[in-house]
This record gives C-alpha cells, sequence and structure tokens, in this order.
C-alpha cells in the first residue's frame, strides 16, 4: 500500500505542476490551498460570516467557506485590495451581485436550503481567471422529499 504524501509533498507537487501561481489553474488552486472558513450560527438561527479580498493577493479569504446546515447566511465582504472588485453570490431564487470599491465592504443575505457546493466569483476584469474565486460549502442530507425514487446507494 502506498503511503500517504505529507502536507510538504503535496505543497511541492502543486508547485511543480504550477496549480500556486496566479494566472494557472485557478480551481486547482483553490482547491489544494484554499483558506477554510466556517460560518456561525446565531441566535435567531442566520448563519453569519465574513470574506475579505487581502491586498495585492487576489484570493477571497476564506476561499471556501463552510455552513453546518441550509439556510439563511449573512454574509459581510471586505475590500481591502487596491483594485475595484465585485462579488456574485448564488442565492436561491436570485443571485446577489455587490460592487466592491477599493476598500469597502458590503453585505448579502444568501438562502442557499440544500447542502452542495456553491462557487462564488468576481466577474469583472479577468478577476475569475487570476483566482478570484470561491466556493461555499452546505453541510447535510438531501430532504426526504427532494430524494429520487431509487434504490439506497453505497457510501463509502
Amino acid at each position: 500500500m502506498k503511503p500517504m504524501a505529507t502536507a510538504e509533498d503535496l505543497s511541492a507537487l502543486v508547485s511543480k505542476i504550477g496549480l500556486d501561481r496566479q494566472n494557472k489553474a485557478a480551481l486547482g488552486r483553490l482547491v489544494t490551498h484554499g483558506n477554510l472558513g466556517y460560518a456561525e450560527e446565531g441566535a435567531d438561527g442566520r448563519m453569519h460570516a465574513q470574506i475579505r479580498i487581502p491586498p495585492d493577493e487576489l484570493v477571497w479569504d476564506p476561499e471556501i467557506l463552510v455552513l453546518p446546515r441550509g439556510g439563511d447566511l449573512e454574509l459581510e465582504i471586505f475590500n481591502d485590495d487596491q483594485n475595484t472588485h465585485c462579488a456574485l453570490f448564488p442565492s436561491n431564487g436570485d443571485s446577489q451581485f455587490i460592487w466592491l470599491p477599493i476598500h469597502s465592504r458590503g453585505t448579502a443575505t444568501l438562502n442557499l436550503d440544500g447542502p452542495g457546493y456553491y462557487w462564488y466569483s468576481s466577474p469583472i476584469g479577468n478577476d475569475e481567471g487570476r483566482g478570484l474565486i470561491g466556493a461555499i460549502v452546505v453541510l447535510g442530507e438531501v430532504p426526504q422529499q427532494a430524494r429520487l425514487d431509487r434504490p439506497d446507494q453505497p457510501r463509502p
């Protein structure tokens, strides 16, 4: 059995194939090096989180935001960069677009009612191609009424 790669081995491999530099495979950078953040549940039942664009990095921090369940998310966005960006977030019913001038902040209220992976980005200029993409991961099981009528599938 092949031993598992260490974090240092993985980092070296990602560097060797060029996924750790700007303007390379941005999705590869996200998956292998993405900062991970967790939404907090408030007393009102809503989840709350913050993301930011650090200066001169052209990434979201965190790039991967984890929600413990589906529901409403109050998201505060900060642009600490020297350039104007925007944010396009998924939300049931209507996507949320936030304009982010230099050194500004904005808020978005998202509804992500089902488990899964949701992508967000800055779709202006070449921000996405240069790495300004992120993911929101909603944990949980698909509700019974939304499941396909088929036999149970094997799970690892």
